[in-house]
């Protein structure tokens, strides 16, 4: 696509939670955006958002299908359950549309796989929804890593750790829908973010642990109001012990309800020859000087930060912008779907180890 074209037309798949809560909303303030279709299964969600954020005339479908056959759309985004990720990405790249799917890519390695193999084939692009890497603190913390601040980075933990805020809303709780639980729904994101600062996708072997120790209490104290037990069918917490091929080692630890005082989501903890960085309290960056150590604080409110563009662009409205910028200039997206697809296959071995109770190892 050339830069004459100076809007991209989009269609919404899935006006739920997320469709509300980040694509709309940001998508609202691109310029170079229009929002002309909104499918849901639920008539009335579709219509309400082309309500609010459609252009005049904006098209409402229940079936995506329907939706793809519309030739002037460029853009999907899919805002459906994890199971459907795949399906509708493939379609909406077959019917000639750039796609961005919410995270996690999909539910299985295999339908990301479909998902990766479908953008080589069609040539359009493909994105997966995390937006943590648009913060100041990752977008920062990044251009130290790349700059070779932290030297060799050998260790890395991604962290995902809630005490009690399991969400009690939507199909987060279906294991059929979502594939799992706070692992595959935060642990993904910190995993993303882990992966991404190391640019280290070469894992060899995952052992894994998952627990359902929790979700079967009754009126559970949690921030969103008490779960439903029954319908608890995934896990509430998990953890990954990843080794990569050049031996670098990632720790992930992920939760929705977890018996510990300290919480913290979509963090990284890295550890380099140079230096080290975390993001427990702020950003950090420790290492040695002079036979002395240090770590310093860096303060994110003074001056600018790569892809920066004024005060009021928070993560939500940067990650549109530059996927967007990405269609229009014909750049690689800043998240890709082969970062995407590793991501996905640890989680799944994550799972499928803690099933085994054997280590999982990659060809």
């Amino acid at each position: 696509m050339s830069n004459s074209k100076q809007t991209l037309k989009i269609g919404i798949i899935g006006c739920g939670g997320i469709a509300n809560g980040k694509h709309m909303p940001s998508l609202a303030k691109q310029p170079k955006a229009e929002m002309v279709a909104f499918c849901d299964i639920i008539k009335e969600r579709a219509e309400k958002a082309a309500e609010e954020f459609g252009v005049e005339g904006a098209k409402v479908y229940t079936d995506y299908l329907e939706l793809l056959k519309d030739k002037s759309i460029d853009v999907i985004h899919v805002c459906t359950p994890n199971d459907s990720h795949s399906e509708i990405s493939v379609a909406s790249m077959e019917a000639g549309k750039h796609v961005m799917c919410e995270k996690p890519m999909a539910k299985t390695a295999a339908q990301a796989k479909e998902m990766v193999e479908a953008a080589k084939r069609t040539g359009k692009k493909l994105t997966i929804g995390y937006q943590n890497r648009y913060r100041n603190d990752s977008l920062y913390l990044k251009d130290l890593c790349e700059a070779g601040e932290l030297g060799d980075i050998y260790l890395g933990k991604a962290l995902a750790i809630r005490r009690r805020a399991v969400p009690t809303w939507g199909v987060f709780l279906d294991e059929e829908k979502q594939g799992g639980g706070p692992l595959i729904d935060i642990g993904t994101h910190a995993l993303d973010l882990t992966l991404w600062m190391m640019d280290n996708y070469k894992p060899k072997s995952v052992l894994g642990s998952t627990f359902h120790k929790l979700g079967h209490r009754e009126n559970a104290a949690n921030a969103f109001g008490p779960w439903d037990p029954e319908q608890f069918k995934v896990e509430d917490s998990a953890f990954g012990f990843i080794t990569m091929e050049n031996g670098a080692t990632i720790i992930l630890e992920s939760s929705w309800a977890l018996n510990v005082v300290e919480t913290g989501e979509a963090k990284t903890i890295l550890a380099g020859t140079e230096g080290g960085a975390d993001m427990k309290d702020g950003l950090r960056i420790n290492g040695e000087k002079m036979s002395r150590l240090y770590d310093t604080k860096i303060d994110l409110n003074a001056g600018g930060v790569a892809f920066y563009s004024g005060s009021a662009e928070n993560e939500s409205d940067r990650e549109q912008r530059l996927w967007l910028e990405a269609i229009l200039e014909d750049k690689e997206p800043v998240v890709t779907p082969e970062q995407a697809y590793v991501v996905t296959q640890i989680l799944e071995a994550i799972y499928e180890s803690s099933k085994t109770g054997k280590a999982v190892y990659f060809e």
